[in-house]
C-alpha cells in the first residue's frame, strides 16, 4: 500500500527507545461529496471510521469489524486500498516511550441504511456517533478545531490531511478544485 505521509510528533527527538507498534484500518465511504465520518464531542472533530486491528486479523477483517461496530455499516464491499498514513507519537504508558501508528485506509461501499452501532464504553463517553456530512464541511470544521480548540486530540491533523487527499483524489474533477 502506498505511503501517503509519515509524521513524527514534535516532542520526539529520536526514534529510539521502547516503541509500541499499532496498526489500524480506516474506511473511506463516499456518496457524492458526502462522507461517512465519526463525530466525537469530546474533541469536537470528525474522523474516518475505523480503529485498531486485532491480533490475528488482517487489515480487511479489521476494517469490516470496525465499520460494523462504529457505524452500523452493512454489506461492506468493493474494498480497495487508498493508502497508509504513518505517525510516531509519544506514548504515555510506562512500558513504551513511543507509539508507531500505521493507519491503512480503504475505499469501500456499504448499504445506504446503517444498522445499530456497537460502540465501546469510552467511545460512548466521548460522545462518538456516525454522521454523513459534506467532505468540505468536515475539512473546514476540523481546521477550525485545530486553530481554536485546546481539547483537540492528536489525530485531527491526520484526519484533516486524509480528508484533503480524499477530496483531491476521489471526487470528480469540478468538485476537486474546491479542495
Amino acid at each position: 500500500m502506498r505511503l501517503l505521509k509519515s509524521t513524527v510528533h514534535p516532542e520526539i527527538e529520536k526514534l529510539e527507545g521502547r516503541i509500541f507498534h499499532r496498526k489500524a484500518a480506516r474506511g473511506i465511504i463516499l456518496d457524492g461529496e458526502n462522507i461517512l465520518m465519526l463525530y466525537t464531542a469530546r474533541y469536537h472533530d470528525y474522523t474516518l471510521p475505523g480503529g485498531g486491528i486485532d491480533e490475528g486479523e488482517d487489515a480487511i477483517q479489521g476494517l469490516i469489524r470496525e465499520l460494523e461496530e462504529e457505524t452500523g455499516a452493512r454489506n461492506i464491499r468493493n474494498i480497495s486500498a487508498f493508502g497508509m498514513y504513518e505517525e510516531y507519537r509519544p506514548w504515555y504508558k510506562p512500558e513504551h516511550d513511543i507509539m508507531h501508528m500505521e493507519s491503512y485506509c480503504f475505499v469501500c461501499t456499504i448499504d445506504a441504511e446503517l444498522g445499530d452501532t456497537q460502540l465501546e464504553d469510552y467511545e460512548v463517553n466521548n460522545g462518538m456517533k456516525p454522521v454523513w456530512l459534506n467532505i468540505f464541511d468536515a475539512i473546514a470544521h476540523n481546521e477550525e478545531t485545530i486553530a481554536n480548540s485546546d481539547k483537540k486530540g492528536m489525530s485531527i491533523e491526520r484526519e484533516t490531511f486524509l480528508l484533503k487527499r480524499i477530496a483531491a483524489e476521489l471526487l470528480p474533477e469540478p468538485q476537486r478544485q474546491i479542495a
